[in-house]
């Protein structure tokens, strides 16, 4: 078996090697085990249901949110030769008892359905007297109450495992702390199945985070040696999304809004020109986006805060699907946390609100942290890193640093004095010695740990508690509005065996163009060959009706700009080259290589 999927990775999607823990993942699926998987986005999560389409017998069901993420997935499998289609109310009459006819007659490999469509009396019927592979539901965390994109029509496919007790499940996700987790699992009903983790870091995106002071000047500063790549604008409201949008119009970009409130027609118009890379730059409400299978998207820029660091990291995760240099932007000013926070206390369900407060305070703490940024973006995930990552604003332009050894114990002696039952605003309070009405009536202003840190301001101490949450001295539990808990890690702290070194507020005005520099410098192939490539790719794609990247992705561009082959053998050696697109493409591609050596090697000569 472990010859045969590698032999499907090569020669339908043309990958040499499966990355952690993809090949584990398929076997399990392929030996009919369910299965849970988190992996960050562009980490593969679709070969590990994909590849087990192939290597069983009958259909597999696809649960998908989204009708363009549908779209784009089932073009890149026709694409790769896979047999492949999808039902949804975008088709027409006809179109759709066309898929109906491919299912009747047993001649499709994969299909993807609306969780609401899947659910219907009439479909499950129909599915109950097919033969079927497996069930993949995509975007899981959507089951999850504590997932930060509940919708309540996944809560239906806990039936799934009732209805079709003997056909494997793979459920996935790149968002979900171990809360979410243990909810998915529970709503699915897959107590039995294998959970993998796969790590949520995306090494490849560059995190930077500035103080919002003149907006528009900041993002035309970023975008302006951009132009030609393709990047997400993310803003709070409709009508911010329209006045950047047309202020980057002015300035001579190629962008173009998109939001709910847009006709159907001029959305889909948006999405198609930006999948096809006519338009360069969306400027979007977060409706835009869990659609897009597109991945050269080369930057992502968070114009205000994002509501959760679930959104925030699965925003971000649009950046750099292929592997290549990405940036993930976000202009910090707390002037849009009251918005948010307005916006989330405008719902009706109380418990809702109170999650969702939380779940901003963790983002807020996110764009106020001093320590490496993808450390504490993955240690909210509870992936802890024991070494920062050089691949960030604080990495790259860090804070001056200080020992806060003394002011660390304190913390986490009160945290620990108080029951690790009380959020960080309750620790502070009793730290420096207030004495409002809840500390008094809770007797903590007779602890050890009452007002030992009263010299020390009140915004001080939320930078010194939130930084020991990102370097994992303390772990803060949203489920319990934010309790603080003593994590291992703090014990040789508590002991004073270990100096705890944290870092002060700093002046962030070169990160930007140290940013662009680092980025640049990680471009190790031929750039103007890539981009005689790229211009190749999009006249293919236009003839075809396609994507650009339905064709081969950038990063595949990339290894031929970098590697230089110059036979099929050679080009079939390239990550992403499989059979069906070697024999489509490759003499194009081949020839436009050998022109572009042509020329360059008569430029030189003269």
């Amino acid at each position: 078996m472990t010859t045969s999927i590698h032999h499907t990775l090569k020669t339908v999607f043309g990958y040499h090697d499966f990355r952690p823990p993809q090949q584990e993942v398929i076997e399990r699926v392929v030996a009919g085990e369910d299965v849970f998987l988190v992996m960050p986005t562009g980490g593969g999560k679709s070969l590990c249901y994909q590849i087990p389409a192939l290597h069983r017998d009958g259909v597999a069901i696809v649960v998908s949110p989204l009708i363009a993420l549908m779209k784009d997935q089932v073009d890149a499998l026709i694409a790769n030769g896979v047999r492949a289609a999808c039902l949804n109310s975008s088709l027409s009459a006809t179109e759709a008892g066309r898929v109906f006819q491919q299912i009747d007659a047993g001649t499709l490999d994969l299909l993807y359905v609306a969780p609401e469509r899947l659910m219907m009396p009439d479909f499950l019927e129909r599915l109950s007297s097919m033969q079927l592979a497996l069930f993949a539901i995509d975007e899981a965390h959507c089951i999850s109450q504590w997932g930060h994109d509940f919708r309540p029509e996944y809560t239906q496919l806990g039936r799934l495992r009732q209805l079709f007790p003997c056909i494997p499940v793979v459920a996935m996700t790149a968002t979900a702390d171990p809360e979410t987790r243990k909810d998915i699992l529970g709503q699915l009903g897959l107590a039995d199945a294998t959970v993998f983790v796969a790590g949520f870091d995306r090494p490849n995106i560059t995190y930077t985070v500035i103080p919002k002071q003149k907006p528009l000047a900041q993002l035309g500063s970023f975008l302006s040696n951009r132009r030609d790549e393709a990047g997400i604008v993310y803003a709070l409201s409709r009508k911010r999304v329209e006045q950047v949008a047309e202020r980057l119009q002015a300035s001579g970009f190629s962008a173009a809004a998109y939001h709910a409130g847009l006709p159907d027609n001029e959305r889909r118009r948006v999405q198609e020109a930006f999948q096809r890379d006519d338009i360069r730059i969306v400027v979007a409400t977060v409706a835009f986006g869990m659609g897009i299978d597109k991945p050269n998207v080369r930057f992502v820029v968070h114009y205000d805060i994002p509501k959760s660091v679930e959104s925030y990291y699965q925003e971000t995760g649009r950046a750099g699907r292929d592997g290549l240099p990405s940036e993930a932007l976000m202009l910090f000013g707390m002037g849009d946390v009251m918005t948010a926070r307005k916006l989330i206390e405008n719902s009706d369900n109380p418990k809702r609100i109170k999650i969702e407060l939380q779940k901003l305070n963790a983002m807020v703490a996110y764009g106020e942290a001093l320590t490496c940024r993808r450390r504490a973006l993955l240690s909210y995930f509870g992936d802890q890193r024991d070494h920062d990552c050089g691949n960030c604003d604080i990495c790259t332009d860090p804070p001056q640093r200080f020992d806060a050894t003394v002011l660390a114990q304190k913390a986490l002696s009160c945290v620990y004095r108080t029951g690790e039952r009380f959020g960080m605003m309750h620790i502070i309070e009793v730290l420096r010695g207030s004495k409002n009405q809840r500390v008094l009536d809770l007797k903590h202003d007779k602890l050890s740990t009452w007002g030992i840190g009263a010299d020390t301001p009140a915004k001080q101490w939320e930078n010194i508690i939130r930084q020991l949450i990102h370097l994992g001295y303390l772990m803060q539990d949203f489920t319990r509005f934010g309790t603080l808990t003593i994590a291992p890690a703090a014990r040789p702290v508590l002991k004073g065996e270990t100096n705890v070194i944290l870092g002060k507020p700093r002046d962030t005005q070169k990160t930007m163009e140290r940013g662009k520099k680092r980025v640049g410098a990680r471009r190790n192939y031929d750039q103007a060959l890539f981009e005689w490539l790229r211009a190749l790719r999009k006249r293919i794609a236009a003839e075809a009706n396609l994507p650009p990247f339905v064709v081969f992705s950038d990063a595949t561009l990339a290894e031929m700009a970098r590697t230089i082959p110059e036979n099929r053998s050679e080009l079939r050696q390239v990550s992403g080259v499989g059979e069906l697109k070697l024999g489509k493409y490759g003499d194009q591609f081949l020839a436009e290589i050998r022109r572009y050596l042509d020329r360059d090697t008569a430029e030189k000569a003269a």
